[in-house]
């Protein structure tokens, strides 16, 4: 070999690592079929996903959080409250709607618990508010968890229900505490009449079903109730709903809810608003609660007291004759009045902040703290601590549903809270030393007042202290009637801070899922690309040769001969199909053998060499049929069997194989003996005859030096049926007799690594005058399953004998399919 050809065959070697882009796009086109057999699947699954899952829905609603002043508050009334506080913030009224608490007054209120369903044509059907029928439940008494119960209507006024129970135990839950509990029931199938409005009592049902009014009932119509976990229809719904302000920095919020039924959507989103609203006003109002709650027992008390100054003036009066004072007297009697109604405000003061003083000492809940302003208190710095007190005393109140005790929110809370608390109480005591003050200088003057009364008769004296004990409570009696009416008015003119804008509403529309294009989308994608990824993988990982565009890149060794797939009873092609593309195959070969032994001129008869990888790649087929080729065009043939260890070529000729060349070897027959005359003109076959224990020995010897020698003074063509190459070295042996070579690659069954084998043997020198033949050939095989030149028949026959393939097992039906598949 020259320097050029190493050079080449170390090129190509290398190159034939690297990934066949062309060779995959023509194997995917030749593939086109299961493309568009999986496109299709995956485009079936598509509709059948479309057309079975139930549509989702997203509604919402739009509501406002404000800072509303009450309508009644302004600058003239005496009672001051603080409205806004923590209601105005955006956010606490998100995680409020997202807190367990709050959807659990919405399910319970809405009853969402319980599912009126129909048969549909896929599955049961939530119809909701379409049911002609309404359940009454009792609440103290279990429903049965899960299991669809069937109600038929019999007529106007009865029906009957159903069920199918798999065990004779049943898990059941009471609505009103939310308890569960399991119970006994009928194992196997259930079915009970019932009249319309009669409650029914059974050990897992305990509910009245009532008609709707204007509904119609069609005898033997069919629906199903189902009763669900509380819990877990909370936990559904919590998860579900969502709330987002409408800007950055909006007041407004947007309620969303994801769902199947539009009309369960808009009732829950409704009724959440209308429950955020009603909880917030009740926490407005707790204030003012508060308020007038301490008002009353201020109330009852001065009202107790004013009856017994009442008794005690109309006894003085029956017991004493009525007297006119003088005016002196009266002026002093009516300034004693004013110091006095003066003192009992400042001591309803006192008490208050005393009162206060305690409880912000004892309590841990600041939030049913009264209104300073409700006994007189206009302190600012009073009035604005205890407002913030309160508001954050409510705030952790709200932060107690949704966040563990003993968390960082906490303890910045509670570290406010104690921050203002101690503020609060050290203003308590300035606020009191200067009460006590004012106190002391009333208590001077009424005592020099009193001093200039000392002078009139007894009775007097005692019907003025009488009647100044009952101007003051009845004083005091007017001030906390007016304040607690005023407080009254202002709660309840109170309105909630949170309000809606847009209720929820279906006006159609609102469909999110499922998405029909895009499943249509990913069905088409998904049956494209998987089974690509398959071929990609398939290729990948494939080894074996399938067109001559893969033999020319993985090797240099010319390609003298395509052979095509045909299936026929024998080996004999060529003489009993002499017009068969597969006969007209080894006619061309024939050609170009006769080229090549121009180019290497040798007197005497030619030898060729068939051979190959592996058994099974039609080698004993290509040399029977190229030596039959011969002999029909006149030449004088003769074909050695030199495949000592799996003796075949004898079948295809009815000759028996109990004499041949082994038997030349060990020297007990001539060549003539050897030598057997077929019904081809001009064909003599040589077999192998008996499997001997040594044929690598016997062939390196000299004997089939001698009998190579007498054939070429004989025939014309010797044709050597070898054994293959990658399996043993027999055909290594024999090469040294072979003018020319011929490897037979069978594509879609030789490994690509063995060509890498015949070219480091070519590359060595150990095989000389190698050429490449191209069994089972198909037109569609080039170029990978592209297009290109060649047959469209072609030969089959069976595996070649498994001798060199030691414990090799038989494949299987699936193994055969696969490979015919391939």
């Amino acid at each position: 070999m020259s320097y050029n050809e190493f050079e080449d065959l170390d090129r190509i070697e290398t190159k034939g690592i690297t990934f066949d882009f062309k060779g995959f796009l023509f194997k995917v086109l030749h593939l086109w079929k299961l493309l568009v057999l999986s496109i299709a699947v995956g485009l079936i699954i598509a509709y059948s996903i479309n057309v079975r899952k139930e549509s989702v829905y997203r509604l919402d609603s739009l509501i406002s959080v404000e800072n509303d002043q009450n309508p009644f508050f302004t600058a003239n009334t005496s009672i001051s409250f603080n409205w806004g506080g923590v209601s105005g913030q955006v956010g606490k009224v998100i995680t409020t709607i997202n807190t367990r608490t709050h959807n659990e007054k919405v399910v319970d209120s809405l009853q969402f618990y319980v599912n009126y369903l129909v048969q549909g044509k896929y599955r049961k059907e939530d119809i909701y508010k379409k049911a002609p029928f309404y359940l009454e439940l009792d609440k103290t008494k279990g429903q049965i968890l899960y299991t669809p119960i069937s109600v038929r209507f019999i007529s106007a006024t009865q029906y009957e229900l159903f069920a199918d129970f798999e065990t004779d135990r049943a898990n059941t839950q009471r609505y009103g505490d939310k308890t569960t509990q399991m119970v006994q029931v009928p194992k196997g199938s259930f079915k009970q009449t019932f009249t319309i409005g009669t409650p029914v009592v059974l050990p897992f049902l305990h509910v009245t079903l009532h008609k709707k009014p204007d509904a119609i009932l069609v005898p033997k119509s069919e629906f199903y109730i189902q009763f669900l976990s509380f819990d877990g229809v909370v936990n559904t719904y919590k998860n579900a709903v969502s709330a987002s302000p409408l800007g950055s920095n909006s007041s407004v919020l947007k309620l969303q809810l994801v769902g199947t039924n539009k009309a369960k959507i808009v009732d829950y989103l409704n009724t959440t608003t209308a429950i955020l609203s009603k909880t917030e006003l009740e926490r407005k109002n707790l204030y003012a609660s508060n308020t007038i709650k301490f008002i009353d027992s201020s109330l009852h008390a001065v009202n107790v007291n004013l009856k017994d100054v009442n008794d005690e003036m109309n006894t003085f009066r029956k017991q004493n004759n009525v007297f006119d004072l003088d005016d002196e007297i009266k002026q002093v009697s009516a300034k004693l009045k004013e110091y006095d109604l003066e003192k009992e405000g400042i001591r309803g003061q006192l008490n208050y902040l005393n009162l206060l003083e305690n409880y912000l000492r004892t309590k841990t809940d600041y939030s049913n703290i009264a209104a300073p302003s409700s006994v007189g208190i206009t302190n600012s710095n009073i009035l604005n601590s205890v407002s913030k007190i309160t508001s954050l005393a409510i705030e952790r109140q709200q932060l107690e549903a949704t966040t563990r005790e003993g968390t960082s929110l906490f303890k910045e809370l509670d570290s406010r809270i104690d921050a203002e608390k101690n503020v609060l109480l050290e203003t308590i005591d300035a606020t009191k030393k200067t009460i006590g003050i004012q106190l002391n200088t009333i208590n001077s003057q009424i005592a020099t007042l009193e001093s200039k009364l000392n002078g009139l008769p007894e009775d007097q004296q005692q019907f003025l202290r009488i009647q100044r004990k009952l101007d003051m409570s009845q004083e005091a009696y007017n001030i906390y009637l007016s304040k607690r009416s005023e407080a009254a008015i202002v709660k309840a003119a109170n309105v909630s801070d949170i309000n809606t804008i847009d209720e929820a509403k279906d006006i159609g529309g609102g469909r999110i899922g499922p998405n029909k294009s895009l499943n249509y989308m990913m069905g088409l994608m998904v049956g494209f690309f998987v089974p690509l990824f398959v071929i990609f993988v398939v290729f990948l990982l494939d080894s074996t040769i399938h067109g001559s565009d893969e033999v020319e890149r993985l090797s240099t060794i010319p390609i003298v001969g395509l052979v095509g797939k045909y299936r026929y009873k024998n080996n004999l092609v060529v003489f009993e199909k002499p017009k068969s593309a597969v006969a007209e195959s080894f006619r061309a070969i024939r050609s170009s053998l006769q080229f090549l032994y121009k180019k290497n001129k040798q007197a005497g008869g030619r030898t060729v060499m068939m051979t190959s990888s592996v058994s099974g790649e039609g080698k004993t087929f290509c040399a029977i049929n190229l030596a039959t080729a011969y002999a029909l065009s006149g030449k004088k043939t003769i074909l050695l069997g030199l495949d000592l260890r799996k003796p075949k070529i004898f079948n295809d000729f009815d000759i028996k194989n109990e004499t041949g060349i082994v038997n030349y070897f060990l020297g007990d027959h001539s060549i003539a003996d050897i030598t057997n005359t077929t019904h081809i003109a001009n064909l003599d076959v040589i077999t192998s005859g008996p499997i001997p224990p040594n044929p690598s020995e016997m062939l390196m010897g000299s004997s089939l030096v001698t009998l190579i020698a007498e054939l070429r003074k004989t025939y014309d063509l010797i044709v050597l049926d070898t054994p293959p190459i990658g399996l043993v070295t027999d055909a290594l042996e024999l090469s040294q007799f072979a003018d020319i070579t011929f490897f037979v690659v069978r594509l879609d069954y030789t490994k690509k690594g063995m060509l890498q084998l015949i070219n480091a043997k070519y590359r060595t020198g150990e095989i000389k005058n190698v050429n490449f033949i191209l069994n089972f050939y198909k037109h569609k095989t080039n170029q990978n399953y592209g297009y290109g030149y060649g047959y469209g028949y072609g030969y089959g026959y069976g595996t070649y004998g498994e001798a060199y393939m030691e414990g090799q097992k038989k494949q299987s039906l699936f193994s055969k399919v696969k490979r015919w598949l391939s």
